[in-house]
C-alpha cells in the first residue's frame, strides 16, 4: 500500500514539531535543510527498467511527495495527495463515486463546491442532497439506498455553522458511508477530523496551510487502503498535480502553521467581540462567541475558534460602504493568509449559488466575511471602526 510516512519523528512528536519536520530530511547530496524544488519533468534512468524511484514528473516529484508526507502527518493520516487546487482535490474525491450514487452535502457549503456538484457532476448521473448537517436527524432522513458519501464542511463558509464530527462519523459508518470533511476553514491546528472518525479530509492548501496568499493548491488525506490506492491512481491518471514550486511554498507555510493559527484565533475572536458590540452590526457569526448556537460544540471539537467570521449589516448599501472604505482590510476573495481579507459572499465567493438558495441559507446582501490576519488587533479594529462610521 502507498503510504506517506513521516520521517525522523517518534510517535510522541507534538504538533509544531510535526509541522516542521514530518516528511522532510536534509538533502542527501548537499545537506540543505530545506527540501529543494525539484523543477523537472522527467528523470534519467540508469538502464532500461532501472531507475531511482522516479520516472515522470506527473507521477512522482520529491518536493510534492515531501508536502504530502508532511500534511498527512499533520492531519494524523497515513497518506495524502496534493492537487493543483482545492477544487481539483474535491474533484478527485468525487471520482470515487459511480453513476447512480448519492451524496449528502452540508447545505451552506463553499460556492465552488456547490458549482462542481450541481452544475458538473450531476451531468454524470450523480445525485446530491443539501441539508443542514448541524442537525444529524436531517442527515439521517436524507440517506437513501444509493447514498455513498457524507460531505461535510465545518465550520461552513460563510456562516460558520458546525457539524458534530464524532456523531456524524458514527452515523455515516452505521450506514456504510464515507465521511469526507472539508477542513479548510478550521485548519489542522484548530480541528482534527480524522481523529474524530472522518474517513477523508480535504483542504484548499491555498488557505491556512500555505498561509501567505502566494500559492493555489489542494490536498486529500485518506485513511482507507482502497481510497489511498485509488487517489494515487487518479492523481496520476488525471494529472491535476500540485507543482514543485507550489509544493515548496506550502512546505514553507506549514512550518509556521501553529504560530500563525494562535494569532488568527486571537484576532478572529477579538474582531468578533468588537463587531458584536457595535450598534450598526445586526448579527455576528463566529463560533467563539457564547451567542453562537453551537458554541459548546466548538469548545469541545476545536482548539480555538479560527480566524474566520462574518457579520450582517442589514443591506447591500451598508455592506458596500464598509467594503469600499476599509483601508487595512484587503477587499479580496480567499482566506487564511497572514494579511486580513474582507469580502462580500453574495457577489464574490457564493455568486454561483442561486439567489433564492442564498436567501434560504441566510447569505444576505448585507453579509460581510472577514479572514482575520495576524496584524496588530488594534489596527484592525480601528480600520473597521472608521469604515463602519461611513454606514
Amino acid at each position: 500500500m502507498y503510504r506517506t510516512v513521516p520521517v525522523k519523528l517518534t510517535t510522541r512528536a507534538r504538533f509544531s514539531t510535526i509541522c516542521l519536520h514530518a516528511g522532510q530530511e536534509p538533502d542527501p547530496s548537499t545537506g540543505a535543510i530545506i527540501t529543494p524544488i525539484y523543477q523537472t519533468s522527467t528523470y534519467v534512468q540508469d538502464e532500461l527498467g532501472k531507475h531511482k524511484g522516479y520516472e515522470y514528473g506527473r507521477t512522482q516529484n520529491p518536493t510534492r511527495m515531501a508536502v504530502e508526507r508532511n500534511i498527512a502527518a499533520i492531519e494524523s493520516g497515513p497518506a495524502a495527495f496534493a492537487f493543483a487546487s482545492g477544487m481539483a482535490a474535491i474533484g478527485a474525491i468525487a471520482t470515487m463515486l459511480k453513476a447512480g450514487d448519492h451524496v449528502i452535502v452540508s447545505d451552506n457549503t463553499y460556492g465552488g463546491t456547490f458549482r462542481l456538484f450541481d452544475k458538473v457532476l450531476t451531468r454524470y448521473q450523480l445525485a446530491f442532497s443539501y441539508v443542514d448537517t448541524s442537525v444529524l436527524d436531517n442527515v439521517e432522513r436524507a440517506i437513501t439506498p444509493a447514498t455513498r458519501m457524507l460531505f461535510v464542511e465545518t465550520p461552513t463558509n460563510p456562516l460558520l455553522t458546525l457539524t458534530d464530527l464524532s456523531a456524524a462519523a458514527a452515523l455515516a459508518h452505521q450506514h456504510a458511508l464515507r465521511l469526507v470533511v472539508d477542513n479548510t476553514f478550521a485548519s489542522p491546528y484548530v480541528q482534527r477530523p480524522l481523529e474524530l472518525g472522518a474517513d477523508i479530509v480535504v483542504h484548499s492548501t491555498t488557505k491556512y496551510l500555505n498561509g501567505h496568499s502566494d500559492s493555489v493548491g489542494g490536498i486529500v488525506i485518506a485513511t482507507k487502503e482502497e481510497d489511498i490506492d485509488w487517489l494515487k491512481f487518479i492523481q496520476n491518471a488525471e494529472g491535476a498535480i500540485l507543482s514543485p514550486f507550489d509544493s515548496w511554498l506550502v512546505l514553507r507555510g506549514t512550518k509556521t502553521l501553529q504560530l500563525r493559527m494562535v494569532q488568527h484565533n486571537a484576532n478572529g475572536l477579538a474582531l468578533a467581540e468588537f463587531l458584536a458590540a457595535h450598534p450598526k452590526v445586526r448579527r455576528v457569526y463566529y463560533p467563539g462567541l457564547p451567542s453562537h448556537p453551537q458554541h459548546h460544540l466548538a469548545t469541545r471539537q476545536m482548539r480555538g475558534f479560527g480566524g474566520m467570521l462574518a457579520f450582517d449589516l442589514g443591506s447591500l448599501e451598508a455592506a458596500r460602504r464598509v467594503l469600499n472604505h476599509v483601508r487595512l482590510h484587503a477587499l479580496a476573495e480567499s482566506l487564511g493568509g497572514v494579511e486580513t481579507l474582507i469580502s462580500h459572499p453574495a457577489t464574490m465567493t457564493h455568486a454561483s449559488v442561486p439567489a433564492d438558495r442564498r436567501a434560504a441559507l441566510g447569505i444576505t446582501d448585507g453579509l460581510v466575511r472577514i479572514s482575520a490576519g495576524i496584524e496588530d488587533i488594534e489596527d484592525l479594529k480601528e480600520d473597521l471602526a472608521q469604515a463602519l462610521d461611513k454606514v
